[in-house]
C-alpha cells in the first residue's frame, strides 16, 4: 500500500517537473519572439524609418524664415552706378517669451522705455524719432502682423553710435539683434529716372487694384514651388514696378536666403540661428552714358526756360511749354545713349516701396516716361489741363522725308519732277474746296522733291504724295500709307519691352471715314494724321540714317554677375528692313541737309535734319503748336540720331533744334561723333565698396538741374 502511494507521488513530481519545464520553455520561446520582434522593430526604426522621423523632428523643432534677395545694381556704360543696393543696419526683436502675460508686461515696458532712450540719445537727429507707441507697434507682441517665431524689425538705418551702444550692452537687451540689410538707392543726380524705374513691395505688386499682371502670374505659378525655394517671392520684398527695374526683374532679383531657428512647441526661439545668406542678383550695364543723359536733361529744361523767356508769336499761337522729351540713339547699334522725359523727379522717394498721397500728387506728371507713353502736365484744374497737349503729338513736317520716299518708291514722281508751288494746294468738291497752305502761305515756285523737304512745302506733299496716292490707289491709299508708316516704326511698338509703351495714335483711318479718303491722305502727307512717341521718332530717324533698317532700341549693353563675369551681351537687332533705290535716299538727304534751323551755328559736322511744327486742336477748339525735330550726324557716316519733342513749344527749328544741338555736343564730348571724345567729363574715383559716388564733374549742370527738385514751373530746374 505504501509502495503504491510512493509511486503515485513520484509520478506526480515527474509530471509537475515536465509541466514546469514545458511552461518554462514556452515562456522562453514567447520571450524570444517578443525580443525578436522588438529587435526587428528597432532595426526598422533605425535604418528604415529613422531618416523620415529625424526630418519630422527637425521640422517640428525648427522654423525657417526666408531673407529677401539682394538686388543687382544698374550702371551706366562707363560703370557709374545709377541704381544700387547699399547695406543698412536694422534692429530686430525676437519674442523669446509671451509678453502678453501679466507677469511679463513690466519687462516689456522696460525694454520699450530703454529702446526709446537709446534712440533719442544716439539716433540721427535729422530723422523723426520713434515714440513708445511706435516701438510697441513694431514689436507686435500679440503676433497680429507676424508669427511668433518671426523676428520683428524695430528700426532701420541705425547710426554708428546706436550700433555701438547695443553691442556694448547686449546683455541688457534680451532678444535684440542687429541685422545687416540692403536698401535701394538711386543716383541723386536723377539720371534717366523714368527709364530706370522704381520698386514696390511684392504684396502691392500682386494687388488686384494697382498691381501688375506680371507679378500676379508669378504668384499663381508660385504654388508649384516649395515654400523654402530660393525663387519664391516674399510678400515684403522689393520688386521692380516700372522701367528697367521691371523689364529685368528676373536678372536683378537674386535668390532668397534662409534664417533657421530652433523653437519649442509654443513657437518660441530656444537656440542660436543658422544662416544661409541670400544671393545677389546680376548687374545691368546700360547703353546710357550718364553725362550725355544729364546734359540732355538739362538741355530740355534750359530750352523750356528759353522759350518762355523769349516767347514769340507764331501766327497767333504763343508758345507755352512745360515739358520736353528727347531720345538719342546710335545709328548702327540701336543703343539708346540718352532718354529724357522732363521735368523728372527723385526716385528715392519710393524707398520702402510706397509713398504718401501728397508725394504722389507732387510727382504724378513726372514719374511716367513721356518718351514712350502719353503724359499730361499738371494744372490747377482738370478743365485747364484739357487745354494742353500730352507728350504724344502729331509729327508735323518731320514726316516729309518719308512722304517723299513713299512718292519716289511708288513712282508717283521722280527726283527731277518739278512742282509749281503757289503756296497752297486746294482740294475737295466744287463749292467745298479746302486749301492746304505752306507756313505763312509762302509760294516756293518751281521745286523738286529735295527742295520740297528743304522748304518744308505742305503744298508739294499734299499734291504730289497725298493726292498722288489717292489717284493711284483710291480708297486703298490709306492702307498703303499705313503699310509704309508701320515699316518705319510709326503706329507699331518699337519692341523696347518697356511697360505700357504706346504704339501711337493713328488718325488717318478715322479721318477717311469721317471726312474723306482724300482729306485723310492730304493731311497725313505733311504730318497731321498721326501722333507718335519720341522713342518712335528716334527709331524712325535712325532708320532714315541707316537707309532702311529698323533697329530695336537697346538699353542694356551687358549683364554681369557679382564677380564681373559676363552673363549676356546684347547685339544689334534688326526688326525689319526696307529696300529702296540708293537714289531715293540721296534725294531726301539733299533736302534734309539744307533745312534751316537755329542753334547749329558752328557745328563741326555735316548733319541731316528736319523740323516740325505740328498744329493740334485740344480742349475742343483751341489750337496749339508743338515743336518737333529730328536729325542725325555726321551726314556721310551717321553715328547718332536724335529726336526732340516740346509740346506747345512753337517752331521746331527754333525751340527743339537747339536742344538737339546740345545733345550732339554732349555725345561728341563724351563719346565722339568721329569716335574721339572731345572733352570727356572727368570720372570720380570709385570708392573701395563701389557703392558711393563723388560728383560727376558736371557741377554747374547737375546743381542747376536738381536745384528745384523737379519743379514743373517754367523757370527751369
Amino acid at each position: 500500500m505504501s509502495n503504491h502511494s510512493m509511486d503515485d507521488q513520484q509520478k506526480r513530481e515527474i509530471t509537475n517537473r515536465r509541466n514546469f519545464s514545458l511552461r518554462l520553455n514556452i515562456f522562453f520561446f514567447i520571450s524570444f519572439i517578443v525580443f525578436s520582434v522588438l529587435i526587428v522593430r528597432l532595426a526598422i526604426l533605425q535604418f528604415v524609418e529613422g531618416p523620415e522621423l529625424k526630418a519630422m523632428a527637425d521640422r517640428m523643432g525648427y522654423k525657417e524664415v526666408s531673407i529677401p534677395p539682394i538686388r543687382g545694381s544698374i550702371y551706366d556704360s562707363n560703370m557709374e552706378p545709377i541704381a544700387y543696393s547699399t547695406s543698412t543696419q536694422s534692429l530686430y526683436f525676437t519674442l523669446n517669451k509671451n509678453y502678453t502675460l501679466d507677469e511679463n508686461k513690466a519687462e516689456l515696458n522696460q525694454i520699450i522705455s530703454s529702446l526709446k532712450k537709446v534712440f533719442d540719445k544716439y539716433g540721427d537727429p535729422n530723422v523723426p524719432q520713434m515714440n513708445e507707441d511706435d516701438i510697441r507697434y513694431q514689436m507686435d507682441v500679440e503676433s497680429r502682423l507676424n508669427y511668433g517665431y518671426v523676428p520683428r524689425r524695430i528700426k532701420s538705418g541705425l547710426t554708428q553710435k546706436e550700433i555701438a551702444y547695443f553691442m556694448q550692452h547686449k546683455e541688457e537687451f534680451k532678444g535684440i539683434d542687429i541685422v545687416e540689410e540692403s536698401i535701394r538707392n538711386y543716383d541723386p543726380d536723377t539720371v534717366a529716372v523714368q527709364l530706370v524705374g522704381y520698386l514696390k513691395k511684392y504684396k502691392s505688386a500682386i494687388n488686384p487694384q494697382g498691381g501688375l499682371d506680371y507679378y500676379r502670374k508669378i504668384e499663381e505659378e508660385s504654388g508649384n514651388l516649395d515654400a523654402k525655394s530660393d525663387e519664391k517671392y516674399l510678400q515684403n520684398e522689393d520688386v521692380g514696378f516700372d522701367g528697367l527695374e521691371l523689364l529685368f526683374q528676373k536678372e536683378l532679383r537674386g535668390k532668397n536666403g534662409i534664417k533657421k531657428f530652433p523653437v519649442n512647441n509654443a513657437g518660441r526661439i530656444i537656440g542660436p540661428m543658422e544662416l544661409t545668406k541670400p544671393v545677389k542678383g546680376d548687374n545691368l550695364i546700360l547703353t546710357l552714358d550718364k553725362n550725355v543723359q544729364l546734359k540732355t536733361e538739362q538741355a530740355i529744361m534750359d530750352g523750356i526756360k528759353r522759350i518762355n523767356d523769349n516767347a514769340y508769336t507764331s501766327r497767333g499761337f504763343k508758345p507755352n511749354p512745360r515739358a520736353g522729351y528727347a531720345v538719342a540713339m546710335e545709328v548702327k547699334t540701336g543703343n539708346v545713349v540718352a532718354m529724357a522725359s522732363m521735368p523728372d523727379y527723385d526716385p528715392n522717394i519710393w524707398r520702402g516701396g510706397k509713398i504718401s498721397t501728397d508725394d504722389y500728387n507732387e510727382i504724378e506728371s513726372r514719374y511716367v516716361n513721356g518718351t514712350i507713353r502719353s503724359v499730361s502736365q499738371k494744372y490747377k484744374t482738370q478743365k485747364e489741363q484739357n487745354k494742353h497737349p500730352s507728350s504724344i503729338v502729331p509729327l508735323g513736317s518731320v514726316i516729309k522725308p518719308l512722304s517723299v520716299l513713299i512718292g519716289l518708291q511708288e513712282q508717283i514722281f521722280t527726283s527731277r519732277t518739278v512742282y509749281q508751288d503757289h503756296g497752297f494746294f486746294q482740294f475737295g468738291k466744287k463749292g467745298h474746296e479746302v486749301k492746304v497752305r505752306n507756313a505763312s502761305s509762302k509760294a516756293n515756285g518751281p521745286i523738286t522733291a529735295s527742295k520740297a523737304i528743304e522748304k518744308s512745302s505742305n503744298a508739294f506733299m499734299a499734291s504730289m504724295v497725298g493726292d498722288g496716292l489717292i489717284n493711284r490707289y483710291g480708297k486703298k491709299s490709306v492702307e498703303k500709307w499705313d503699310e509704309y508708316m508701320k515699316q518705319f516704326g510709326l503706329g507699331v511698338s518699337t519692341q523696347s519691352g518697356l511697360l505700357n509703351e504706346n504704339t501711337g495714335i493713328i488718325d488717318y483711318y478715322n479721318s477717311a471715314e469721317r471726312d474723306s479718303y482724300q482729306s485723310a491722305m492730304v493731311y497725313a502727307s505733311f504730318g497731321q494724321q498721326g501722333r507718335y512717341t519720341t522713342l518712335q521718332l528716334a527709331q524712325y530717324v535712325t532708320m532714315l540714317a541707316n537707309h532702311g533698317k529698323r533697329l530695336k532700341p537697346q538699353f542694356v549693353k551687358e549683364i554681369q554677375d557679382t564677380d564681373g563675369n559676363t552673363v549676356k551681351k546684347f547685339q544689334p537687332e534688326v526688326l525689319n528692313e526696307v529696300k529702296f533705290d540708293d537714289s531715293h535716299w540721296k534725294t531726301i538727304e539733299a533736302g534734309m541737309s539744307k533745312v534751316k534751323v537755329t542753334g547749329f551755328e558752328g557745328f563741326p559736322y555735316s548733319y541731316n535734319r528736319k523740323t516740325g511744327t505740328s498744329q493740334q486742336t485740344v480742349g475742343g477748339n483751341l489750337t496749339v503748336e508743338n515743336a518737333v525735330f529730328i536729325a542725325y550726324a555726321p551726314a556721310d557716316n551717321p553715328v547718332l540720331a536724335v529726336a526732340v519733342v516740346v509740346p506747345e513749344g512753337g517752331y521746331g527749328g527754333q525751340a527743339a533744334a537747339p536742344i538737339a544741338r546740345e545733345i550732339f555736343d554732349a555725345y561728341d564730348a563724351e563719346v565722339g561723333l568721329d569716335g574721339v571724345p572731345k572733352n570727356p567729363t572727368k570720372k570720380p574715383e570709385t570708392p573701395a565698396n563701389g557703392q558711393q559716388k563723388g560728383t560727376s564733374g558736371t557741377d554747374s549742370t547737375t546743381t542747376n538741374k536738381n536745384g528745384s527738385n523737379g519743379s514743373t514751373s517754367n523757370s527751369g530746374r
